[in-house]
């Protein structure tokens, strides 16, 4: 059967609250000294960018965001015995929330819904540290070894792990549709998988309300809302309608 590969952006999240980063209305484009608060050098050199970070993951709009239309197509389609697999370089885990199996999803960017210690590398709940920070610690150290905690995610200035990004090119390369959504496929070496997906002969989709240099390259663009046009795409691609 064929299988479909999905790059989704931080434009799959949108529509569940959670704003993206470049986009026209994007947080960098909004407040630039905001990206201080998830670049790592800035990060673990200053005690008072992790205190104004942590005081920013405790209100962030993850934590309320349910799955929207877009990750409950992602999940349907899968439960429709069509192989899936999610490259996603979004970190909030909603397409797993939305249903999809946690081992068809490579996370390239990591999870915020974990910390990790930067010494020893102990892993925890994001969950339990933000109720360290409602307690009154400002900057909570970890608890194994007293190293400085960060969320579980890869930050402006760091660089994927090798096996997490291994497994997305094994995925894109084993794919015959690949699908990029809501990403403007400028980030590297994520955008690169468009162009790897056609070099090893897949279907290249491209769904993205602006332009991205991978386009010319694909079979299909398409402008309209993630939302709406995503789960329309998908439904050609089950077993009774697949394109």
């Amino acid at each position: 059967m064929t299988l479909v590969a999905i790059l989704s952006g931080a434009g799959v999240s949108t529509d569940s609250g959670i704003p993206d980063y470049r986009g026209p209305q994007g947080l960098w484009r909004k407040d630039p000294e905001a990206e201080k608060l998830v670049t790592y050098d800035f990060y673990m050199a200053d005690p008072e960018i992790r205190r104004r970070s942590w005081l920013m993951r405790r209100t962030a709009d993850t934590w309320n965001a349910e799955p929207n239309a877009a990750h409950r197509a992602v999940a349907a389609l899968e439960r429709s015995g069509t192989p899936v697999r999610v490259i996603t370089q979004n970190v909030d885990g909603l397409h797993q929330r939305a249903g999809l199996s946690a081992r068809k999803v490579v996370e390239l960017h990591g999870t915020a819904r974990e910390v990790v210690c930067t010494r020893c590398h102990a892993r925890s709940g994001m969950d339990r540290a933000l109720a360290r920070v409602d307690a009154g610690e400002a900057d909570p150290p970890c608890t194994v070894c007293d190293g400085i905690l960060k969320p579980a995610t890869v930050m402006f200035g760091e660089r994927l792990d090798p096996r997490v990004l291994g497994e997305a090119m094994a995925v894109t390369k084993a794919s015959q549709i690949f699908i990029a959504v809501g990403t403007t496929l400028q980030v590297q070496p994520a955008a690169s998988l468009a162009g790897i997906a056609v070099e090893h002969g897949a279907r290249l989709v491209v769904v993205n309300a602006e332009p991205t240099p991978y386009d010319e390259l694909a079979e299909e663009t398409i402008r309209e809302p993630i939302g709406t046009a995503l789960p329309a795409l998908l439904a050609r691609l089950t077993p009774s309608g697949e394109g």
